[in-house]
């Protein structure tokens, strides 16, 4: 089975790559699509036997096809095929900052990461500079931009589809014995204990009374990943003419994720998408996304799809509410455990970067750290998660880099792409969005490609040199 299933896979890579060779604009598609399956399809064949080195090259897929859409298009220009602005060169210096820390000795930082953390961390943090840059380098049509937009917005429904039908279909049960357990815990390295069996614990929503109730993960298995990308999905379809059909089942999906950040998120990015558009509608979506997303969390208890905990779940469960007592389950209510930890987390992570600016090395924070047992330094917001591996000089730059391309795309009147990054850049406060590779790939290439298309004051100028990126 996993030989069959690796020659199968490399004829599919092959393929591929020949594709995004010929024509590097076909990568943003496959990401697009393929990131959003990858932690399903990935558990799947876990499941079915395929393990270690072979499930590791099949789950490279994304990043050799946006190595080979780099490579295609630097050799078709015969070198850089744009003309670097600010925000090129901020990127830039973010990535130099972030390749020095990974070789700056982590004893003299005071990090205790390993090869494989710092090198895994490397990868995560340089993937959206390199998304960026691939995204910068397109010449995108019109007719390019549409169909990215409907491929967003219908794979964003699949995904609500398949993920509602999910939560009230299939039972927790199987997903305990299914190969998602293997995939996070033998594969990633994310050992989630008893609590859930060896599945993340955001798999339900545990509302304190022993009766856990069902999160939409969906093939993202992951109710905050699978959030994130319908949130963006949603802004897509609301400026789409004939996209708003989308609207009720990528809104439903949003719901059943439970993921308040999300909502809160969603709502600025409609605000931004306001104030760029010049129109009132998306102020009003961002009230009724506020509202309805506050009433449905606070109700969700009285109508989630209910599971069980198992008999050693449950002992686990209950050790938790020793251990905490008097906790409060109000989900509106900042004493409420999980808004509570992302909180704790956040002050400690900003105040440990204020006590150590100079950064401890890559791979001291967030899920690098936890994959590779390495002391977890600050978790729960990249802005902290950055700080403490960079230290506040490639905080500073990462910030710079984004703030600059959203003021680009703002007086370049982008109302769509400035209220997506505006959505992952909120995100990011209390949550690794920067880490989630459908974010990582899609929204930033995006926001590079549109950023090509853009003409600007010389003091903004970033104009790509390909005669066709100007004719559009």
């Amino acid at each position: 089975m996993s030989a069959v299933t690796v020659a199968v896979y490399a004829v599919l890579l092959f393929g591929a790559a020949v594709a995004v060779w010929r024509r590097p604009v076909v990568a943003l598609f496959a990401f697009v699509v393929g990131l959003a399956a990858h932690n399903l399809v990935m558990a799947l064949l876990y499941g079915a036997g395929v393990r270690g080195a072979e499930l590791t090259a099949i789950a490279a897929w994304k990043e050799t096809l946006l190595a080979i859409g780099l490579a295609s298009v630097v050799w078709r220009a015969r070198g850089l095929p744009f003309r670097p602005g600010v925000v090129d060169l901020l990127a830039l210096a973010f990535a130099v900052v972030v390749l020095l820390y990974a070789v700056l000795p982590q004893g003299s930082l005071g990090g205790e990461a390993g090869a494989d953390a710092i090198a895994r961390a490397l990868r995560g943090l340089l993937t959206p500079v390199a998304a960026y840059g691939l995204g910068r380098s397109l010449a995108l049509d019109r007719g390019h931009l549409r169909a990215l937009g409907w491929t967003i917005v219908g794979v964003g429904a699949a995904v609500a589809a398949y993920g509602l039908a999910d939560v009230y279909l299939v039972s927790l049960d199987w997903w305990r014995h299914s190969g998602a357990v293997g995939w996070y815990r033998d594969q990633l390295g994310f050992d989630y204990g008893r609590g859930l069996s060896g599945l993340p614990e955001n798999f339900v929503y545990n509302p304190g009374n022993e009766q856990p109730l069902r999160r939409l993960v969906s093939s993202f298995l992951s109710p905050l990943a699978a959030g994130f990308m319908l949130a963006v999905a949603i802004l897509v379809a609301a400026r789409l003419r004939r996209g708003r059909w989308a609207l009720p089942l990528l809104g439903a999906g949003l719901l059943w994720t439970h993921s308040r950040s999300v909502y809160l998120a969603l709502a600025v990015g409609f605000v931004v998408l306001a104030a760029v558009s010049r129109r009132w509608w998306p102020l009003a979506a961002a009230v009724v996304v506020v509202v309805v997303g506050a009433a449905f969390v606070e109700e969700y208890a009285h109508f989630g799809p209910e599971t069980r905990f198992t008999p050693a779940e449950l002992a686990v469960q209950r050790q938790q509410a020793r251990e905490h007592p008097g906790a409060e389950h109000d989900p509106l209510s900042t004493d409420e455990p999980s808004l509570a930890s992302h909180l704790r987390n956040l002050r400690d992570g900003l105040e440990r970067v204020g006590r150590h600016p100079q950064g401890y090395g890559l791979g001291n924070a967030g899920a690098v750290a936890k994959r590779s047992d390495v002391p977890i330094l600050a978790g729960e917001s990249n802005y902290t998660e950055i700080g403490v591996q960079t230290g506040v000089l490639g905080l500073a730059l990462f910030l710079a880099w984004n703030v600059a391309l959203l003021v680009v795309l703002v007086r370049c009147s982008w109302a769509l792409p400035a209220a997506a990054l505006a959505t992952v850049l909120a995100l990011a406060v209390q949550t690794d969005a920067y880490g989630v590779p459908w974010l990582g790939y899609v929204v930033w290439a995006g926001c590079g490609a549109l950023l090509a298309r853009a003409r600007l004051e010389p003091r903004w100028r970033s104009i790509p040199a390909s005669t066709s990126a100007t004719s559009t």
